[in-house]
């Protein structure tokens, strides 16, 4: 089994959600090659073969030149699996290499299960597990589902990859930053967020209390937005906003990949949620096993003194 890892470049850096890939074929234990359009001085860490092509020459975002170049390194590597990040890139090269092999497409995998595919449906509230028919599948990942461990670490095996560039449909003209938010809880140092398990709209304001008792900003999971609870510029996660406070406490947050993906990098997480067994605490460095419209009350009380 091998999988064609297609890594993530821009504005001249490798990202490193580009390394998830790794993590994710991994769980899968297939046989690793990765596809980078960029430099070879950004090539990832990897004791593998990395093809490669000059991203000075084929953009960092151009879908028809990309599309071809992944076609010809699947011609030249014929991988079982050829899997993306689930993010704008991965949305738009995907389904168009998935048309031209005419290969199934599973999107935005968040786990491995009996050997099927586990996705979010029903705007993320179930899950269910997918099993592709085809010979070739294409897969974008979630990002932050699959965390390597460790540092990357390796040196890559470089293969130069190139194409006749010729004429494309579309023009890159740059990237546009994303519109100011009333709240940037990226410049947060202290973020507290809330979840379902507050119980209801009124309850919000209770860990809005203590958010501003630890000189913090609120912060919700994107069911308590689309429920109406909280505004959407506080909104954490893989829809929302990517944040790395020093302090992040999720209050009544079950822990979701999509909000985990937004806030896993925080420097010191606590979680306070009355199951023992929430996925939260897979992440939390302190989870407080209490009912949080309890805990939080006397916390503040406490504070205050």
């Amino acid at each position: 089994m091998k999988a064609l890892l297609i890594c993530e470049y821009r504005q001249g850096k490798l990202l490193e959600s580009t390394y998830e890939l790794l993590a994710f074929a991994d769980v899968l234990a297939a046989e690793r090659v990765m596809l980078l359009v960029g430099t070879e001085a950004a090539a990832p860490k990897f004791d593998g073969k990395v093809y490669l092509a000059d991203s000075g020459v084929y953009g960092e975002f151009n879908p028809d030149l990309h599309k071809r170049l992944f076609l010809d390194v699947v011609q030249k590597e014929h991988p079982d699996y050829i899997v993306f990040i689930h993010s704008p890139y991965g949305w738009d090269l995907a389904p168009r290499v998935a048309a031209a092999l005419k290969a199934a497409q599973v999107s935005e995998i968040i786990g491995v299960k009996e050997g099927k595919f586990e996705v979010p449906s029903c705007n993320a509230k179930l899950r269910r597990l997918v099993s592709p028919r085809s010979a070739q599948v294409v897969l974008t990942i979630q990002a932050g589902a699959f965390s390597p461990q460790g540092k990357p670490a390796g040196t890559p095996q470089i293969e130069q990859v190139s194409i006749e560039a010729g004429s494309s449909r579309v023009e890159f003209i740059g990237y546009e930053a994303a519109e100011k938010k009333e709240v940037d809880l990226a410049k947060a140092e202290v973020i507290v967020s809330a979840g379902r398990g507050v119980g209801k709209k009124e309850n919000v304001e209770v860990i809005a209390a203590l958010a501003r008792a630890l000189g913090g900003e609120l912060g919700a999971t994107r069911p308590v937005v689309d429920a109406g609870w909280v505004e959407h510029t506080r909104q954490v996660g893989s829809s929302g906003q990517t944040v790395s406070p020093k302090l992040y406490v999720a209050c009544g947050i079950s822990g979701a990949i999509q909000h985990i993906a937004g806030m896993k990098k925080s420097g010191f997480i606590v979680a306070i949620n009355k199951d023992k067994d929430a996925p939260i605490g897979e992440v939390a460095d302190v989870l407080v096993v209490a009912d949080v419209m309890q805990f939080i009350p006397a916390l503040l009380a406490r504070l205050k003194k």
